[in-house]
């Protein structure tokens, strides 16, 4: 499933709806849906509010790829070049400290099995692997 999104918060909301529907009639387990549903809320959030600077003229591209071990999800934008793989964890700060933030890579970092990024075609790659636990299925 590929989904093309303007650069606005509700638009990476609507992919997370996608998401959990399209998973859902897979038949994924809800703890890896919630760690699907988190790692594409964080991700798309930096890819508008930062790559995209909430500018809904811009847009992006979400794909959902469900394998037989595994679903992946793959962000694609136009913004400048940027690499989560090596950025460095931040010591998350509380919701009432000064500097906000902190969460968003740690997050996905900790739900997702595998985390690759690639520039292809002046457009940033993301991909982002969970692999199956217990009896989840994609048939």
């Amino acid at each position: 499933m590929t989904l093309k999104l303007q650069a606005t918060p509700e638009e990476v909301m609507r992919a997370v709806d996608a998401l959990q529907d399209f998973a859902r009639a897979r038949g994924l387990g809800e703890k890896d849906i919630f760690a699907l549903s988190l790692a594409l809320e964080e991700c798309g959030s930096n890819v508008v509010n930062h790559a995209l600077q909430r500018n809904a003229g811009q847009t992006f591209q979400v794909i959902l790829q469900p394998t037989p071990e595994s679903f992946i999800i793959e962000l694609r934008d136009p913004g400048p070049a940027f690499d989560p793989t090596v950025a460095a964890d931040r010591e998350p700060v509380a919701a009432d400290d000064d500097v906000p933030g902190g969460w968003g890579i740690h997050l996905v970092r900790r739900y997702m099995d595998e985390i690759r990024y690639a520039r292809e075609a002046g457009e940033n790659v993301l991909r982002l692997t969970r692999r199956f636990t217990g009896n989840n299925s994609t048939s």
